[in-house]
């Protein structure tokens, strides 16, 4: 027998299973490639290797509250120079699944969510994929480049760096005065 026009639902990627889970304090490690997510975002951000996803769930009579940290390693090219930097990205996020709305309350904000009490299982692949995207730093920077003099360490500065005027003398002590 063949159905059609019903599509079967896609397992999630990162899921925490609600049916049997007493309340309290449970913890979940959950760990994946970033070629499982759909979404070329992920790639596109620097990320291929593996994904790993701590969360803690408290569960409760009136909420269930995820926190969870996403750890990866990202490939991505310093802004200054374009050397390649690999950088290990860590992500925080909290969300609140309630199971009511409080009456007067129009809509939940983004860190609250409303789920059925009969819930089986919560989905969390959309939010560790929105959580390693927004650790990626907005500025990629090498500071152990030999190649990249942007950054100098400390003492590295040579004769031609001295200032050749009064105003640059003082700017260099004002800079000095503030580091």
């Amino acid at each position: 027998m063949e159905t059609r026009g019903v599509m079967p639902k896609e397992r999630a990627l990162i899921e925490i299973r609600l049916a049997g889970l007493s309340q309290g304090i449970h913890k979940f490690d959950f760990t994946c490639a970033a070629g499982d997510f759909k979404d070329s975002a992920v790639k596109d951000a620097g990320f291929s290797d593996g994904i790993s996803v701590h969360a803690i769930v408290e569960k409760n009579d009136d909420e269930i509250a995820v926190s969870m940290e996403t750890t990866a390693k990202a490939a991505l090219s310093c802004d200054l120079c374009l050397a390649p930097v690999a950088l290990e990205l860590k992500g925080t996020y909290r969300v609140y699944y309630i199971y009511e709305q409080a009456p007067g309350q129009e809509e939940a904000a983004d860190e609250y969510r409303l789920i059925d009490r009969n819930s089986v299982s919560i989905d969390l692949t959309e939010d560790v994929r929105e959580t390693l995207l927004l650790s990626v730093p907005m500025k990629a920077t090498c500071t152990d480049n030999p190649d990249c003099h942007i950054y100098l360490q400390e003492g590295s500065e040579d004769a031609d760096n001295l200032p050749d005027s009064s105003w640059q003398e003082s700017l260099e002590k004002l800079k000095d005065k503030y580091r």
